[in-house]
């Protein structure tokens, strides 16, 4: 199989376009797809030699570079990276592999999907955030104004490879933000990610970095498996993401996408207790004080709900969310506007004094 990697873990993401997860040290060097002409598509910001790396196994007829974060989800983005395939004649049996964190993997897939509807597509994250939650799925797309993933398209990759060498370039901070999807996990499915992702040894280099990843992602392919297209328990993976995105809104994306999942998880745990839930605010807290996450500034109830409203879980009678009987136990559901405002107004007490 093309771009197997000589050791390390793998994860299993089946359902009708099955692929492979490959977690492991080394990993952009033993890169190999069967496709002859590819193109690379990475963010501005990333380190030359990861790219050089990749370039030198797969000689790419075109190297895209593209913003940082979510700057290249962009419609303009797109569309320009779309013209640069075109003028350099990619074909339809060609490939588009993303390169970077989960906003250049949501890009890169989106440009696969569509251009000459359809090519093949392949991710190589080198963030925690991306491996752990944008590159397995085959979620992809860009932002609109209005919201976050508002544009966008089912498109399962042929592989992802998580070089875990690449987290050591990580500054702290961002490797804890991206920790926020792994413990999210550990709340909706896997309770042993609670302790393992807060632990010492989960760094970069550390004895539990590589088995605590392939278990966390092991949590999203297994539920993607069952349903690729959101139609029933995939949306429990938005755990926390209904206010996290409504945040990036209303900040105008100052806030990183995993440190707007931490706080929006902690407004969640709120909320499922305010329904009847367990009371699992420790745990989020926990967390919050953990990951140390940037300052929010003034907010306003009213203002944020706007994009609440917005979010991509909501129907036809309004925002839904994902919430916690128990640890291990999601549901999604409406929740009444009054208990939505009470709990905003506890949780932003709560983290104004954390």
């Amino acid at each position: 199989m093309e771009g197997s990697p000589t050791e390390g873990r793998t994860v299993e993401v089946g359902g009708p376009h099955p692929y492979t997860v490959h977690v492991g040290a080394g990993l952009l060097s033993q890169i190999r797809v069967k496709e002859r002409q590819v193109a690379l598509m990475h963010a501005e910001d990333l380190p030359g030699e990861y790219v050089k790396e990749v370039e030198a196994g797969l000689q790419p007829v075109v190297t895209v570079r593209v913003p940082a974060r979510d700057a290249c989800k962009t419609l303009d983005v797109y569309a320009n990276v779309l013209s640069h395939l075109a003028q350099v004649n990619l074909p339809r049996d060609g490939a588009v592999i993303g390169l970077g964190g989960g906003a250049v993997t949501d890009l890169a897939g989106f440009v696969a999907a569509s251009y000459l509807r359809g090519v093949a597509f392949y991710t190589l994250p080198t963030t925690l955030l991306g491996m752990v939650d944008a590159a397995v799925g085959g979620k992809t797309g860009v932002n609109l104004p209005e919201g976050k993933n508002l544009v966008g398209a089912f498109w399962p990759p042929q592989a992802v490879w998580c070089d875990t060498d690449t987290l050591a370039s990580l500054p702290p901070a961002v490797f804890r933000e991206g920790a926020a999807e792994a413990f999210k996990h550990g709340l909706i499915v896997d309770p042993t990610l609670l302790t393992r992702v807060l632990d010492p040894e989960f760094r970069p280099g550390g004895a539990l970095l590589e088995s605590t990843l392939a278990d966390a992602i092991a949590v999203k392919a297994a539920v993607v498996t069952r349903d690729l297209t959101e139609q029933g328990e995939r949306a429990f993976l938005n755990f926390g993401h209904t206010l996290a995105h409504a945040l990036e809104g209303v900040t105008h994306q100052g806030i990183a996408h995993g440190e707007a999942v931490g706080y929006g998880m902690h407004y969640a745990a709120i909320l499922s207790c305010q329904m009847g839930g367990a009371d699992l605010t420790g745990h989020t807290r926990k967390f919050l004080n953990w990951q140390q996450p940037t300052p929010l500034p003034a907010l306003k109830f009213d203002e944020v709900t706007a994009y609440m409203n917005r979010d991509k879980k909501a129907d036809s009678d309004g925002v839904r969310f994902v919430l916690l009987r128990d640890v291990a136990q999601p549901y999604l559901t409406r929740v009444p506007d009054d208990v939505l405002r009470r709990s905003f107004g506890e949780w932003l007490g709560q983290i104004q004094t954390r």
